[in-house]
């Protein structure tokens, strides 16, 4: 999973960095909610660790603008000194799906988040068969029917197109894909991923009269949509 920590203690942000990174997450730090704000219009963050007071901002502020946009699904966790009980309840109300007070082990941010993780479904089903509508995917053998005729796709391919459909609707920007597929450098300049999604909108017959497309977001990634009976294409 790709986490984000904003917060402007560094030696805090590291230690929590480092700690995800050993328990298999991407993390990136930001010290203030600006530069978050700022990296989030080009890049995907699966969970936000959001200190409660940031230099420029707090973070109930940064978790409200979130919120207010409901298609956006990122999950929150509230860092904070804080012990007052009216306060936790109020971000817990806003929207933030958990919280930890400081300071706390790796073990236990590890645990809090992949809990969170797991509550938001975030993470992948791991269901050996995924189907929408008449795409079905099957894991084990990384095959996909559509309507029961058989597709063939390398395993890129099938990976790819998988963590679209998963996230029907989510934009994805490039660097979140490249590490989720390919396990390689997000910032790594490549037109392998262009290519990759070139061939699924062909193969899969990803267009609006057969229910499902990629888009593509300029400056970002792409999100794949769904088209029910009677949306205009």
């Amino acid at each position: 999973m790709k986490l984000a920590v904003v917060d402007d203690d560094p030696d805090l942000a590291s230690y929590i960095q480092e700690a995800m990174r050993e328990f298999g997450h991407s993390c990136d730090i930001f010290p203030t909610g600006a530069k978050l704000l700022a990296a989030r219009r080009r890049d995907t963050y699966d969970l936000l660790l959001l200190d409660w007071d940031l230099p420029d901002v707090t973070g109930l502020a940064i978790l409200g603008q979130i919120r207010s946009d409901p298609s956006d699904q990122t999950a929150i966790i509230m860092l904070t000194n804080q012990s007052d009980k009216d306060a936790i309840t109020q971000a817990l109300r806003e929207g933030a799906d958990d919280y930890i007070v400081k300071p706390e082990t790796a073990p236990v941010i590890a645990a809090r988040i992949e809990a969170v993780l797991r509550r938001t479904q975030q993470g992948p089903s791991k269901a050996r068969f995924v189907d929408f509508g008449d795409y079905r995917f099957d894991r084990l053998n990384e095959d996909v029917s559509i309507a029961g005729q058989a597709v063939t796709l390398n395993s890129k391919e099938f990976a790819l197109a998988v963590l679209l459909f998963e996230n029907m609707h989510r934009p994805l920007s490039r660097s979140y894909i490249l590490e989720a597929v390919w396990h390689a450098d997000p910032h790594l300049p490549t037109r392998t991923l262009d290519m990759h999604v070139s061939r699924l909108r062909t193969k899969l017959g990803l267009r609006p009269e057969n229910g499902y497309r990629i888009a593509a977001i300029a400056g970002y990634g792409y999100r794949m949509e769904q088209f029910l009976e009677g949306d205009p294409a």
